[in-house]
């Protein structure tokens, strides 16, 4: 039997394990078959707590088909609050490490968390250069760790994203495959935005995808103060430090636990 904890953040949810002592091992079956809504418990992702010789801990993550990722924004929040409370601690700042590197997470007085997501990129060789129209949509490109496809447009409603998304995701320009976002703009400083992401399908919300679409929007309007993104599971809020790395703010959230 294995113990484990149901997170989430902005109702982008996973499966925790505490694997501090390196004692489990999961096949891509068995990830599969856990992140099973119908069969197994139901998650986007299963984050595996472990430990790292560079940082307080290692977030081994996993997409729902098994696949390996290099970077969640929502679930490093979640896996940050997990820590805290399978080790007792109380610190309020903890390093995380990730296959894209080390994240800085402090904990807010307002029970949020916040990310330094690092900085992004525009040049990647899991896309081209530019903006490419794919299935009627110009998509422009960044790479937070992980690569995203994203779109400004005029009506979230009739966005098709189940249609639409696996073939973006699959199409033969992004040899790893890649994430996608849609986003309309409601004011200034908030947008909607919805997301297909790679390897997970449909999502709430996704932290690398919203950094993406912050990257994507602050290289037009240069953004001096947070913005607000509404995904479908909840809101997330984004900024840019003076050295221009991007913020990423919001909730993590236990739901329950228990054994399978």
């Amino acid at each position: 039997m294995i113990n484990f904890h149901k997170y989430h953040g902005a109702g982008n949810d996973f499966i925790m394990i505490n694997n501090l002592d390196k004692s489990i091992f999961l096949t891509p079956e068995d990830i599969s078959l856990y992140c099973d809504r119908n069969f197994g418990i139901g998650a986007d992702g299963i984050i595996l707590l472990e430990p790292s010789t560079k940082a307080d801990c290692f977030m081994n993550y996993y997409n729902s088909d098994g696949s390996i990722a290099e970077m969640c924004g929502n679930g490093i929040r979640c896996t940050a609050q997990f820590y805290l409370k399978e080790t007792k601690s109380v610190l309020n700042e903890i390093n995380i490490d990730t296959r894209a590197g080390i994240k800085n997470i402090k904990v807010n007085s307002d029970d949020t968390y916040s990310v330094n997501m690092g900085t992004h990129v525009y040049k990647s060789l899991d896309f081209p250069d530019g903006v490419l129209k794919l299935e009627g949509f110009d998509f422009n490109f960044v790479s937070m760790g992980n690569p995203h496809a994203v779109a400004l447009v005029s009506n979230l409603n009739e966005i098709d994203l189940k249609t639409v998304g696996p073939k973006i995701e699959n199409n033969e320009n992004f040899p790893n495959k890649i994430n996608v976002e849609f986003v309309e703009k409601i004011m200034d400083d908030y947008f909607r935005v919805k997301v297909w992401e790679r390897g997970c399908g449909v999502t709430l919300a996704c932290g690398t995808g919203a950094c993406a679409v912050y990257a994507m929007l602050n290289k037009i309007v240069n953004f001096d103060k947070e913005i607000t993104l509404e995904f479908p599971g909840g809101k997330l809020y984004l900024s840019q430090n003076s050295e221009g790395q991007i913020i990423l703010r919001g909730p993590a959230t236990s739901v329950f636990k228990g054994e399978i």
